[in-house]
């Protein structure tokens, strides 16, 4: 009997402060994907209504939506599982899937959570309205389109979805280096529980950029496996790879 794949990378790795650094020099260093047509008009919007400079506040919206397309794609493959009839290699596969948007969609949620600490901490009162109601309502068709994206063609989906997070990414690396005094801010409670060693803010939103680099690059594999590219050799599709899925 053949034993049942695993998730593949369930969760981000957790990095050590030096490590982190490291990783945001890379990022810094690596230009950015084409932008999607989608995406321009998503940023575009929020730009408008919170600001083009990169924010914590900023930060805490873009987090409300980029777990969106891991509650999507779990929804289709859950319906995906009742519609395999006892097709048990098949069922197995997407059951891979399901828990793989699980946890992408844990590690997003933890980021929000930090988002909302940071805030807290300094004594940022946010409106309502525009913090609480508002995402929801930006939530509402971004759940649709990723949703719709995701049946007509999953390749699309995980390539805007890796679009995405590539820009956030970038987001987080950028907004650390033009913030150094966040490297003297140490950061503990209980939402650090991912280290057993002292960290710092800029740690934490370094991680938190390298745990989008994590979900951009699943996305990649998950839209290559979509069009039958294997692993071996598809490495790192190009951009014009990226945009002809999306």
């Amino acid at each position: 009997m053949n034993t049942p794949p695993v998730p593949h990378n369930p969760a981000p790795p957790t990095l050590t402060p030096a490590a982190l650094r490291v990783e945001q020099h890379v990022t810094l260093n690596t230009p950015r994907r084409r932008p999607n047509a989608v995406l321009v008009v998503l940023n575009l919007f929020i730009s408008v209504l919170y600001g083009r400079r990169a924010s914590l506040q900023k930060f805490l919206v873009l987090e409300h939506l980029a777990q969106v397309p891991y509650r999507s794609w779990e929804r289709v493959a859950q319906r995906r599982i009742a519609r395999t009839r006892g097709r048990s290699g098949l069922a197995r596969r997407v059951q891979v899937r399901v828990a793989e948007a699980r946890a992408s969609h844990d590690n997003e949620q933890w980021h929000m959570l930090v988002m909302e600490d940071l805030l807290s901490r300094r004594n940022h009162r946010l409106a309502r309205f525009r913090f609480r109601v508002l995402p929801r309502v930006i939530a509402a068709p971004w759940h649709v389109t990723t949703w719709l994206l995701h049946i007509i063609s999953p390749a699309s989906s995980y390539a805007l979805n890796a679009a995405f997070e590539d820009h956030a990414e970038h987001e987080y690396m950028r907004f650390v280096a033009a913030n150094p005094q966040f490297d003297r801010l140490s950061y503990s409670g209980d939402l650090a529980d991912r280290w057993n060693y002292p960290v710092t803010v800029a740690d934490v939103l370094r991680q938190i950029g390298h745990d989008e680099r994590c979900h951009k690059l699943d996305s990649i594999d998950a839209a290559n496996a979509e069009r039958g590219v294997r692993p071996d050799v598809a490495a790192t599709p190009s951009d014009e790879q990226l945009d002809a899925a999306a």
